[in-house]
């Protein structure tokens, strides 16, 4: 058996705790969760999902997104409606006040992105996706 710290799962998680300490910092003194944030980004780019294909976007179990949901939702940040064909689909977007403080954060955000990119090099970074990418479609091919 391999030596414990040559698991590629468990460098996969502190590649990822060393990734998130470039950002994680900043969003806490926001307070905002990591997957918090998350949602919000991917309901600023996809403006409207139903929660399982917010929960699959964002990498969330199911179970632990309906209390995000319901956090964010309390804090104004998320608005819920439902499906205009299907009236038991329920459909989340970001609210105005989402949108505000979503729009204020990310320019840090990106200068945050920047220097883990400079301290990386653009070549390795770009490298980095390409092989993730590769392990994630390992998943996506069974």
């Amino acid at each position: 058996m391999r030596k414990f710290d040559d698991s590629l799962p468990l460098k996969l998680l502190k590649a990822r705790e060393a990734a998130m300490s470039f950002f994680r910092p900043f969003l806490q003194e926001n307070n905002i969760t990591e997957q918090q944030w998350r949602i919000l980004r991917a309901l600023f780019e996809h403006e409207e999902l139903e929660a399982k294909q917010l929960a699959r976007t964002c990498c969330i179990l199911s179970p632990s997104l309906t209390g995000i949901i319901s956090r964010l939702e309390a804090q104004g940040y998320i608005k819920r409606r439902k499906g205009e064909d299907d009236q038991r689909r329920v459909l989340l977007s970001m609210t105005d006040e989402a949108r505000a403080f979503f729009d204020n954060l990310s320019p840090e955000v990106e200068s945050r992105y920047k220097q883990l990119t400079d301290r990386l090099g653009q070549e390795k970074l770009q490298q980095l996706h390409e092989l993730l990418n590769e392990v994630i479609e390992l998943r996506q091919a069974e």
